[in-house]
């Protein structure tokens, strides 16, 4: 419902400098369309860069009244707390938004469209598009997907929140750069508002996720000039090392990768939030995710995790080097920080399209 060239506004209240906003930050990053300004009233009239790191000019405004005059035609939750419910302090600005004519976005749990006071506010012609609803339809997964011609790169992660659709994003962005065809296929808020499509992974019930993920690659797959040659980049959910996550292997089933990419923060040794549990030696995770990605789907090239993006954010160029090259050293794999440019992105895309399995040309 969201289209490419809709200028939006985002609603950050409170999380523009932390991971409480992941979804407005991801959309400030990589959204091609335009943002015309962000709600966050602790950082009202601050420049965005120094507070995200992020190069985009847009304005920061401490509510809905003040966003108007940059005309905005679609308000979009940026938040994603914990438990995926609607932040109270978002309540008045929503139906600000509403009382103005704007249509509303939102990737939360708690649903919009519903809500008795914000339905009595939405005018003719104005939509409420909660995303994070499970589609209609879904059937069990059967490794249909296994079939599909054109090669399926999943991220997986050592944790939440570690990167796995940046490193999506960034490898889409650099196959492109490299005359491909590639396509991104979004399972959680942040990606399906980015690129307009995907299935939304954790509001699906568990019988129907792998299906529910199959369902939506078989859709890209079935696109005009989708090839043998196409790479279709699956963002990553959760991690099975996660006490809390159960997507990991959803994903895997329902897509049927032909490659994996390892995806994990530079010195992180426990699960965040859960520091009794540890992250065990990657090469151990490797081979636990290989292994499983090798049950459940029919003969053939068993995939593996061929390279590995490193979240350094927060270390130096010198420190981030380092760092990769000692997980390189370590796993005998590339690896590099896709999200901190595009040589390092198309670093790691090469060697992703070197490896056996990616069904990639040259």
């Amino acid at each position: 419902m969201l289209s490419a060239d809709a200028p939006v506004v985002l609603l950050l209240h409170g999380g523009l400098d932390n991971l409480s906003g992941k979804t407005g930050l991801a959309m400030l990053r990589y959204r091609q369309g335009p943002v015309v300004a962000v709600v966050d009233p602790a950082h009202a009239g601050a420049e965005l860069e120094p507070i995200t790191g992020i190069s985009r000019r847009v304005p920061i405004v401490a509510d809905l009244n003040a966003a108007l005059a940059y005309r905005p035609e679609v308000a979009v939750v940026g938040l994603a707390p914990s438990g995926g419910q609607l932040p109270p302090e978002l309540k008045a600005d929503l139906a600000a938004a509403l009382r103005a004519g704007l249509h509303l976005a939102s990737g939360l749990h708690t649903p919009l469209a519903s809500d008795p006071e914000l339905a009595a506010l939405r005018g003719a012609g104005q939509w409420i598009w909660d995303l994070r609803q499970e589609p209609p339809g879904l059937e069990v997964a059967a490794a249909r997907a296994a079939a599909l011609p054109a090669g399926r790169v999943l991220a997986v992660g050592t944790d939440m929140a570690v990167g796995k659709m940046s490193a999506c994003l960034e490898l889409t962005s650099a196959a492109r750069r490299a005359g491909l065809d590639a396509r991104f296929v979004g399972t959680g808020q942040a990606g399906i508002l980015i690129s307009g499509r995907g299935v939304p992974l954790d509001a699906v019930r568990v019988d129907y996720a792998a299906g529910a993920v199959e369902r939506v690659l078989l859709e890209v797959a079935s696109e005009p000039a989708c090839t043998e040659e196409s790479l279709l980049f699956v963002e990553g959910q959760g991690s099975l090392c996660h006490p809390g996550s159960s997507a990991t292997l959803p994903l895997i089933r329902g897509c049927q990768p032909t490659a994996l990419v390892l995806v994990h923060r530079a010195g992180q040794s426990h699960v965040n939030k859960h520091p009794q549990v540890g992250i065990p030696p990657l090469k151990d995770l490797i081979d636990v995710l290989e292994g499983l990605a090798a049950l459940g789907r029919p003969a053939g090239p068993q995939p593996r995790v061929r390279v590995v993006a490193l979240n350094t954010a927060g270390l130096s160029e010198t420190s981030a080097a380092r760092a990769c090259a000692a997980i390189s050293d370590e796993l005998g794999l590339a690896c590099t920080d896709p999200v901190r440019n595009e040589p390092a992105a198309d670093r790691l895309l090469a060697s992703l399209r070197a490896s056996e399995g990616t069904r990639t040309p040259e």
